[in-house]
């Protein structure tokens, strides 16, 4: 159920993510080559992989889930930028660098998620043993 709260802290999350964007954007823009794209969707499926890796172990209010998960990593990352930079370079330089710019673009933003998610469990999972007194790092 759509609720006030959580639209809000969606909305505060897409724009906290937007604005970190447009910041990584401005300063990778001397570059021919997507960088700032590439590294905002890499690094967004890295964080959205550990946020869901580590809510398999610990909870989170819903409002600030959503505001993280759909808010922030939603409004950092940028499919459609993908697909214009991709054109856009695929008119410039053909070839090599458009089919790298793609396939570090896909496989990389799954082997960050799935890097991500492997993280955030590890975290979750040791953030609850040592509340009870142990921890997964140490033996």
């Amino acid at each position: 159920m759509l609720s006030i709260v959580s639209s809000a802290t969606v909305a505060a999350g897409g724009f906290a993510g937007t604005i970190a964007r447009f910041g990584l954007n401005q300063i990778s823009t001397s570059s021919a080559f997507p960088v700032g794209t590439l590294i905002e969707n890499l690094l967004g499926s890295l964080l959205l992989g550990l946020l869901i890796g580590w809510l398999a172990y610990r909870t989170m209010p819903e409002p600030l889930r959503a505001g993280l998960g759909v808010g922030f990593c939603g409004g950092f990352t940028t499919m459609s930028t993908l697909a214009s930079d991709l054109v856009f370079l695929a008119d410039k330089a053909p070839g090599f660098h458009s089919a790298m710019y793609l396939l570090g673009s896909l496989l990389g933003g799954i082997i960050f998620a799935l890097f991500g998610l492997w993280l955030g469990r590890r975290w979750g999972s040791s953030v609850g043993m040592r509340k009870r007194g142990k921890s997964r790092w140490t033996s």
